[in-house]
């Protein structure tokens, strides 16, 4: 009896591991083609980078004048 009970959990358990195992493989395909979401936070801080590069970009370097 008991090696009967055994048995039939260890094959439960087998079955709930490649089922688990199935799940995490297809939720990560589905994961990958899904775009990142952008938060305003981030926006806003690209925003600013953006709006930095371009004073950057704009800039002329004073030359140094000796005396």
């Amino acid at each position: 009896m008991f090696k009967i009970v055994m048995t039939i959990s260890i094959i439960i358990v087998v079955i709930g591991w490649v089922a688990y195992g199935t799940w995490r493989v297809v939720s990560g395909f589905s994961r990958d083609k899904k775009p990142k979401r952008t938060t305003k936070h981030l926006q806003q801080r690209k925003e600013v980078f953006d709006n930095y590069i371009k004073k950057l970009q704009n800039y002329e370097k004073k030359p140094y004048e000796h005396k």
